[in-house]
């Protein structure tokens, strides 16, 4: 490192601590508030926050008038919603199963037990006729690795079947080893069999390379599936067919086309893979109600002072999965109370903190996404027509499925290392007597699963701060790890939640937006 940046990591360092010691000096008396905003949010009053459902407008209401009453300004204009075109859609399959012909033999996939799949197009009926499949390994091209799942195969018009993540996973040699990049993303693995031409795209599902269950993939996608719509095309251009692919069906679609399925996903986790045309073939319709409509972000602005143009943004996605099947308590409402009622109540928790504090030198937007759960879609919108220009940005600080927590020595950040925030968050760790720990090991993909991610694709630096590990109270584990809840009807809030961990991250994220908004 040479002398002149050693000089100015720690100039900042020091300036950094000094505004940490400020924001850690302003009275923590906001446990009650937080605990409120999340019972209330995720309550069954909400009805799960469908995006484009009745209670949609109960919940952006509800969030416009929080930041009114902490005195924070309409970010859009002067309203504090940001319209946003979408189109909802619900797929069924007469039969309730795709029936695909094989060299040797017939393989039916049933919708919710073998596949889960929609489509973006506003049309009443999407038809394949004797439409191939083919197996194209990751469905990745990357140069920078070397690496073209794709190369001399023409895969226009044909549905392809592709694996979750990416060469990584499997081999620590290749890509960024357990760090996942873009492209092991399934949003990824769809945009690029669209950009090719392809008639669509199923993704096999694998538990521990795709970072959870099957019942994600359906919880998802069962209905109301979202997306951005597009007036002129009528999203007509998009992929006819979507969805995932159970690994066990997956498994019998390869033996009825006489390919050994352990062999083919093999050769497709080594350099020079070629891509495989199964001997299978469907004919098949899905039959599509579709809804346009609109949907609306949610913004308000703390403005700035003498840098008032330029902005720090903190975020949390105020959507969930409204209502679905019931569970076996006859619980059909996914509340979403830590996902993402915490991060909405984090960013509340940090407007009201910095309201007490003299006004910064830069603006900070309060933004509440919408559509994160369906492909982070009120992020992308915002992000295509911002109120502060990308370039005047200087971070976005994202809140997701904070709470509950317990208090840790440590905070651990994805992300780091790449970004100029680095030197900001361990100022605030240390100034909370914590420590931080870069995680290199991505191999969920969080760090692409939130809305921080449009951001960072337009040059925003950003991190996804995430509980520690070192327990100050060994002896007080957090009884409600994220596996037993996530994207399930049992996200609800409860009274026991610790959250002493929870409020100690949103101080230390709230003393890295201060500095930022002040440096």
């Amino acid at each position: 490192m040479n002398t002149i940046y050693k000089f100015f990591l720690c100039l900042t360092v020091m300036i950094s601590a000094s505004l940490q010691l400020q924001a850690q000096g302003v009275p923590d008396t906001y446990c009650d508030d937080f605990r409120n905003w999340v019972r209330t949010i995720g309550s069954d009053e909400f009805g799960g926050r469908k995006p484009m459902t009745p209670y949609e407008t109960k919940t952006i209401d509800y969030i416009a008038g929080e930041f009114r009453l902490l005195g924070l300004k309409p970010a859009f204009g002067e309203s504090y919603f940001q319209t946003v075109k979408e189109i909802s859609t619900t797929v069924r399959i007469p039969g309730n199963e795709i029936k695909v012909r094989a060299s040797r033999g017939s393989v039916s996939l049933s919708m919710l037990e073998d596949v889960m799949v929609w489509t973006t197009r506003a049309v009443d009926k999407v038809r394949f006729k004797d439409v191939e499949f083919v197996f194209c390994g990751f469905g990745i091209d990357a140069p920078e690795y070397d690496w073209n799942d794709f190369e001399g195969t023409d895969v226009r018009g044909k549905i392809l079947i592709v694996m979750v993540n990416d060469p990584g996973f499997c081999d620590k040699s290749l890509f960024r080893g357990r760090n996942m990049t873009y492209y092991g993303r399934w949003i990824y693995k769809l945009e690029q069999a669209q950009r090719l031409g392809a008639a669509g795209c199923l993704i096999i599902h694998n538990e521990a390379a795709a970072g959870y269950g099957w019942h994600v993939c359906v919880n998802g996608h069962q209905e109301g599936n979202l997306s951005l719509f597009d007036e002129a095309t009528g999203n007509m251009d998009e992929l006819g067919i979507r969805g995932w692919l159970n690994e066990k069906a997956c498994r019998r679609l390869f033996e009825a086309s006489g390919l050994d399925y352990d062999n083919a996903l093999a050769s497709a986790k080594k350099p020079g893979f070629k891509a495989i045309p199964l001997k299978a073939r469907s004919t098949f319709s899905m039959e599509v109600e579709y809804e346009i409509g609109e949907t609306c972000n949610v913004g308000a602005v703390l403005p700035g002072t003498d840098l008032k143009d330029e902005c720090v943004v903190f975020s949390a996605h105020w959507d969930h999965f409204g209502a679905g099947k019931p569970d076996e308590k006859g619980d059909a409402i996914y509340n979403g109370a830590s996902d993402n009622g915490s991060g909405l109540a984090a960013i509340l928790m940090i407007a009201k903190k910095m309201q007490r504090l003299p006004a910064p030198r830069r603006s900070i937007l309060f933004l509440a996404p919408t559509s994160e759960e369906s492909g982070l879609f009120g992020s992308q919108y915002y992000c295509d027509h911002p109120v502060f220009p990308m370039d005047k940005t200087i971070t976005c600080i994202n809140f997701d499925c904070i709470a509950p927590a317990s208090l840790t020595r440590d905070i651990t950040i994805l992300g780091g290392g790449e970004s100029s925030l680095d030197s900001h968050i361990m100022s605030a760790a240390a100034a909370q007597g914590r420590y931080v720990v870069f995680d290199d090991d991505n191999s969920d993909g969080w760090f692409f699963r939130s809305d921080h991610w449009n951001f960072v694709r337009r040059g925003v630096d950003a991190v996804v701060m995430e509980a520690g590990n070192d327990l100050v109270n060994p002896d007080k584990p957090n009884k409600y790890p994220q596996a037993s809840w996530y994207h399930k009807s049992n996200d609800e809030y409860r009274e026991d939640w610790d959250i002493d961990g929870t409020i100690a991250n949103i101080n230390l994220m709230f003393s890295v937006g201060l500095s930022l908004a002040n440096l």
